[in-house]
This record gives C-alpha cells, structure tokens and sequence, in this order.
C-alpha cells in the first residue's frame, strides 16, 4: 500500500482536503482508516495528534505506521476507492502549533542565556514542559522568557527543510537527532532557532501569540519548566487577573499592593493563633485538677482517663494530653469528632500505659484503624455515636 502524502507537511494551515480511501478496518479502538493524503498530523516528536473528520465521521486520533497515517475514526468510511473531505478541528491544531512552536523558541531562548539544554519534551491539554539539563535561577527564567517573547513580537519567519543526514551534521543546531536516516526535517526560526522536527509549525512565530511560564522546579539535577503560549497564555492571564482582583477586592487594597495585604494578614493570624493557644493553655491548666478527679483505676492498677471533646481540633485534642499527663502517672484518652469520623488519641508517660494496646483495643470494638507508639498513638472510626457514647462502650474493655 502506498504511502500517505502529508500535506501538513507542505502547509501548516491548510484545514480540508479531499483523499482517497485505502483502507478502512474495524479494530477494538474503533475503525481504522488509512487515506491517500491528509491534512491530519499523527501523535509524534512530543506532540498529540490532530482531531476533525474524514468523510462525516470524527477523527480521534492519528498515527504514523511505517509511512501511512492511521486515521481512527467513530464509525466506517465509505467503499476503498472512494474519495471523502478531511477536515480539520483547526482550534486544536492551532493550540498545538502555538505551543510547539513556543517551545522551541523559549528551548532556543534557554540554550542562549543560561546555557541550558533541553532534554525533555512533553505536551498535554494543560500546559508544555520542558527539562533543562542544569538548574536555572529565576533571573534566568525572566530573561528566557523575554528573548522568546521578543522573537514572537519580531514575528520571524519559521521555515522547514529537508536535508540529507550529512547536511544536518554540517549544521550548527541545538538539537538534532543523530540517528535519522533518509531525509531529516529541520525547523528554522529566522536568526534564530534550529532543530530537527516532526511537528506542525507556524510560518511566522506572531502566530505563538506568547510564551508564559507558569512554573519551574528542580528535576534530576536540572530544572523542569512549565509554560503556556497562545490561547492558553491568555486563559492563564485572565484566570489569575480574576484571582488578584477578587483578592484586592476582600483586601480592599490596589492590585499591586495584594501581597503586603496577604503578608500582613499571615502576622495578624499568627498572633492570633499564638494568643488562642495561651488562652487554651490557661484554660486547660486551669480545668485539670477537676479532669484528674475523674480518673479510674483499672484492675492492674493503671490510671485512665477518657476524655469527650466533640467540638475540637486535633492540635487542640493533643494540646490537652500533653497538660493533662505532664507530671502525672496516667494515661489518657482523648475523642473528638470530625465530620463523619470519630478520632481518638491515648497519651501517657513512662511506665503509666502502653498507648499502644489501648488504641489497638479501641479500634477492634469500634471498627476504626490507628496505631503509634507506647507513649503516643491514635486512630479514628466511622462510629456513628457521640464522642460520650464510645467511652461508655469503652470503659469495661480498656479497664
């Protein structure tokens, strides 16, 4: 069978064509479908497949096999023979030029200011990555970010060529794959990038719209870049002037002065915190001779006592323990409710309990899970009951 001829290759914003059918079979994918010519780009170099129909039935996806694009198509085309319209789902491919397109330029801009290389490509419906083979500072990510930006403003020209595997190694790129035979295809950036390329590009880089890093993290001792261009530059600015200016709104301070505000409010909530502890603390201290009083004694003679908190946080849960058993040969039970769970905790000094048979013992009759050490453990059920009710049922099993 012969060969698929890959307009796409010949021109990037060329959305419909009319092919011939070379062959249609039903698979558990659903019906594949492989035509003379196509305006269609199958999933390669990093970059997803194109989508739109062939003949009336939607195309999902497309692959490359041995020269022949794979069409995967809803339901079956018409008769081999039979000529029917490609057309073209041109947002995504659109989407896809400008991200691809942007990430050679911001891979060129990273290879020129700070000397890093990219050694890993990846494109989902979110965002691009790229991984650069060093570490990058945030000077560097604003520098990169604006020498790719200005070569989309230039709106340069981006050209493909196809040459043999000895004119590419003549070639001065930034990256170029070594190990293709036949001809190699090379995508060029005007007095700029350089590289071999399988993807749909632009031919000017003003149709990239933007480059907009959104993130960057340490990875395998390099760094892993995340960014937006395009449409989803623009949604990603959008997103986030809709979060600063519902911030400045509940602020009530400008744009630009939203983080001092946040900054300031961190403190207050600090101090505030740091306060309701004091407060807390005092009030513990305060109730603990009345809670000690109500301590049993078990029949090897350790002292226990369960406590019923409904309404209580976890850090204030284990406040408590601490002031409770400081100083005090007993163990301790704490349980509070938090949504549909009951949570409980045993805290005890040395020699007084092991928290850990106590929690073990709780979780069995209760149905919960926990664990710990002897001196500290915890857990939580899904008791349906009051924090009061558990220790009731408690009381004869842990004593």
């Amino acid at each position: 069978m012969q060969e698929t001829i890959k307009l796409y290759e010949e021109d990037s914003l060329l959305r419909s064509c009319e092919a011939e059918v070379l062959s249609c079979l039903q698979t558990d994918k659903g019906y594949e479908v492989i035509l003379d010519r196509t305006v269609i780009f199958p999933e390669g170099g990093g970059q997803p497949s194109d989508r739109g129909t062939a003949g009336g039935a939607a195309v999902t996806g497309a692959l490359e096999r041995s020269g022949r694009v794979v069409h995967y198509c809803e339901q079956p085309l018409a008769v081999v023979g039979t000529k029917v319209k490609v057309e073209l789902d041109w947002e995504r491919r659109l989407d896809h030029m400008q991200q691809h397109c942007g990430e050679h330029l911001l891979s060129h801009a990273f290879w020129q200011t700070a000397k890093a290389a990219n050694v890993g490509f990846r494109m989902n419906e979110e965002a691009v990555f790229i991984d650069l083979d060093k570490e990058v500072s945030p000077a560097e990510l604003l520098a990169a970010e604006g020498l790719a930006n200005s070569q989309i403003w230039d709106n340069r020209a981006v050209s493909v060529s196809l040459l043999l595997p000895e004119e590419l190694a003549k070639l001065d790129l930034r990256k170029k794959n070594e190990q293709l035979k036949g001809l190699c295809r090379v995508v060029s950036v005007e007095g700029g990038d350089g590289c071999t390329c399988c993807g749909t590009h632009p031919p000017f880089t003003g149709m990239v719209g933007s480059v907009r890093i959104t993130g960057a993290e340490k990875h395998r001792g390099g760094s892993r870049i995340k960014f937006v261009c395009g449409k989803r530059a623009l949604l990603d600015a959008q997103k986030k002037h809709e979060a600063i200016a519902a911030a400045n709104m509940l602020l009530s301070v400008k744009p630009e002065e939203v983080p001092d505000a946040i900054r300031r409010l961190k403190e207050e909530m600090a101090n505030v915190k740091a306060m309701l502890k004091r407060r807390t603390e005092e009030l513990f201290m305060a109730e603990k001779p009345k809670l000690l009083e109500q301590a049993l004694i078990s029949d090897n003679g350790t002292r226990l006592l369960l406590l019923a908190r409904e309404e209580c946080e976890p850090s204030e849960a284990k406040l408590l323990a601490e002031i409770v058993t400081e100083g005090e040969a007993l163990a301790l039970g704490v349980f509070y409710r938090s949504g549909d769970r009951l949570n409980y905790l045993f805290a005890a000094n040395p020699g007084a309990a092991d928290c850990r048979v106590l929690c073990t013992k709780t979780s069995q009759a209760l149905g919960g899970r926990g664990g710990g050490n002897q001196l500290f453990s915890q857990g939580s059920a899904s008791f349906q009951g009051s924090a009061q009710a558990a220790i009731d049922t408690l009381e004869k099993i842990l004593l």
